[in-house]
Formats: structure tokens, sequence, C-alpha cells
């Protein structure tokens, strides 16, 4: 075998070839230290004495469909100068690493569209190594994310599994890009984000979250200066809870079987946008027999309907004139769940009209849910967390398919 054969496939530098020969389904490459001048890795210098050889071996890129192993005899040598014993650098593989660069470079190349357990069958190697190889790379270049940039954040929890586990996940909302990704959920979460963040002396101007005392009490604390705003999404959302509270009240109280059937199965009816009612099921006509029968219920639906032009007026006076006069006729409307909403609205009254400052929402956030969900499905879970963790910081750099 030539020695551009190994520069070109195999990746193989400063070696000579020696052999190779077929063994146990594989095929073995053995090589030797082509002799040249040695110096030291720690001090540089060449006043060397050789000290024997270590045997060592690394997978390489497979020919065909036979597995490759590198086989060579390193050379160990003295330093006379600072007195230390090293074993001379492998050029093509990392220090302490049983595969060389090659294999490397391939094995994150077919992660792109291969899952982990495909990647390992294929190049008949364990699962935990190409996790290994993969979580190397993921930690060289995600692990500590640039954080002096950041000016738009987003922050919200994510469930990752049953048992209420959840993460939080911190965005950048102009990059697009997760730069932390915390244990649980809550202020504790987000500790080692705000370390970080003072450490990285980044200047936020905004930060976009729910309704949650937690989340606010824990920006405020820690970014006094930037601008709170309260989530539209969350807002309508909590909204609908309380629209869907309501019909199941109003079903429980019902007299009789009429209005129980007229509200059975109402709920995403009473969701939908009136744009997306589904006129060959004749949703928009069940919907309409479901108000009229119950007016409370209408009352609720047209004001869920109302709110959500709170994000379309011209202005932020007027959006605050709007505001307010929601607030008013929910509070005269005698219905508990929408004057408690109310209530909760007024008090946030501030984070909301921000949004006319800083248009910005954890939606960007919401979507990047399905890319962790994609992943995580596929791989059936994540045991290691640091390696899930890393996967999530990775997806806006993604190229192709989202694999387990």
């Amino acid at each position: 075998m030539s020695t551009s054969v190994f520069y070109r496939a195999l990746g193989i530098r400063g070696y000579k070839h020696q052999s190779i020969q077929e063994q146990d389904g594989g095929l073995v490459v053995r090589v030797r230290h082509d002799g040249g001048e040695l110096t030291c890795p720690h001090c540089g210098g060449a006043n060397i004495v050789r000290r024997g050889t270590v045997p060592r071996s690394w997978s390489t890129v497979p020919i065909g469909r036979k597995p490759v192993t590198v086989f060579a005899e390193v050379p160990r040598m003295e330093c006379r100068d600072c007195q230390t014993q090293p074993v001379v650098p492998v050029p093509f593989a990392d220090s302490r690493r049983s595969y060389t660069r090659s294999f490397e470079r391939l094995v994150l190349e077919l992660r792109e569209s291969m899952t982990l357990k495909d990647v390992a069958r294929y190049l008949c190697v364990s699962d935990w190594l190409v996790k290994d190889i993969e979580k190397r790379w993921l930690g060289k270049h995600f692990a500590k994310p640039r954080l002096k940039d950041l000016r738009h954040i987003a922050i919200d929890e994510i469930a990752t599994k049953k048992g209420y586990k959840y993460l939080t996940i911190v965005m950048d909302l102009e990059a697009g890009a997760v730069v932390f990704v915390g244990a649980g959920k809550g202020a504790d979460a987000l500790k080692p984000f705000w370390r970080s963040l003072k450490a990285a002396r980044a200047h936020v101007e905004a930060v976009a979250i729910d309704m949650s005392a937690a989340y606010y009490t824990a920006v405020c604390d820690n970014l006094p200066d930037a601008t709170v705003v309260f989530d539209w999404f969350h807002v309508v959302k909590l909204l609908n809870d309380k629209l869907s509270e309501l019909r199941r009240q109003l079903f429980r109280e019902a007299i009789d079987q009429l209005h129980k059937d007229v509200l059975k199965g109402m709920r995403w009816l009473l969701l939908k946008r009136p744009e997306n009612l589904d006129e060959t099921r004749n949703e928009s006509q069940r919907l309409q027999e479901a108000l009229d029968l119950n007016e409370s219920l209408a009352t609720a639906y047209y004001l869920k309907e109302d709110l959500r032009l709170l994000w379309e007026e011209p202005t932020k006076q007027a959006a605050g004139l709007f505001l307010d006069d929601w607030i008013r006729q929910a509070d005269a409307s005698g219905i508990r769940v929408l004057q408690t909403f109310a209530k909760t609205l007024a008090r946030h009254r501030a984070g909301l009209l921000a949004w006319y400052d800083h248009p910005i929402s954890t939606g960007p956030r919401e979507g990047t849910n399905n890319k962790i969900k994609t992943p995580k499905r596929q791989a059936y879970g994540f045991r290691d967390p640091e390696y899930f963790a890393l996967k999530i910081k990775a997806l806006h750099h993604a190229r192709f398919e989202l694999v387990g």
C-alpha cells in the first residue's frame, strides 16, 4: 500500500506502512514511526533520549464495509531539558483517543443524516463511542456561546418527560440560537445564566417571558435596566384556558340535556379563530348555536377575540386605552373567570404594553420546542443531560434532518 493512500483515504501522517491483514472480519493496518527527529511536546526541546515504545491502536475510516484498525508502536522519549517522559504525539489522532481524526470527521458527517445507533451499526463501533465523538464536537462549538452581544432574549421552559421534568431555555431572539439550557424551571434554574451573563458584560435591552412571577422577579433582580415584555402568545393561551374552564363550569351547571349536548365537544371551536372554522363541517353554525344558548359563554368568547386586537393598535397610547377598556368590560361582565383574568392583566399592564417598545415574543422559542422534541422522540429520550443540552444549543446549526 502506497503512502498516498494513507494521506488521502486513512489520513495517516508521520508513519510508514508495514503490513495489512484481514482479522475478525476487518482490516488491521500496521504502521511504524517514520524515524524523524523528535522534539518534546511540553517544552519544545530537542535534547531527547528514546525510551522504547507504547503499543496503540485506532479505529479509522472503513474500506468498503470492512472496519479498519490502525496499529502502531508509538515511541516514548525522555526530555533532558524539562525532565519528563512523554509519549510522542500522533499527528493523525488526538491524545488519549481510540480513533483517528478522519474517523471523527466521518462520524460527524454521518450524524447529520443518521441516528446515533445507525452510525454505530454502520461503522461497527459502540453507541457510546459515536456519542462521545459528537459530544466532544458539540462541547467545543456550543458549550460556551457568546453572550456579550445579547440584546433581546426570550425565557421559557419545556417539559422533557413525564413526571414534571423541565428544562429552562434562554434564546437569543436576534440570532435564533439557544444560549442557555438549565435544569428544572423557575428562578433557580437561571442562576448559572445570570452569572455567565454578568461575566460577559452583556447589555440586554428586553426580555420576553410569560406572566410567571418567578421569571419576572428573576429578570428584575438580575437585569434591572432591561424591559420586560409579557409574551402575547401566553396571554392569549391563558385566556383560552379561562374560556375552557368557563365552558366546563357551564356544562356542569346545565339544567337540561339540550344545553349539555350543545356544549359538549365545543372546546376546540371556542379556541379557534373565526377565520379558521371549517364550513364543510358546519363549525360556524355549531359555535353560534352554543353562543346563542349561553350568554356568559358568548360574552367571554367575544372578549377573547377582542383581546387579540391589543397587539394591532397603531400606537402604544392607543393600545393602553384599548387595554383599559377591555379590562373594564371584563370586570363588568360579572363572570368570575374573566374578572380574575382582568385583574391579572391590570397587574401586568406595563409589561403588556412594552411590546410596542420592543416587539418581541417567545414565539421563536415555542417554535424551537418542536425541534427539541423531534430528536428526543427519535432517540427515545436522552439519558445524558449534558449531551441533550448541547444538542439543543446546536439546533440552529442543523443543516439536515434532526436526528437523535
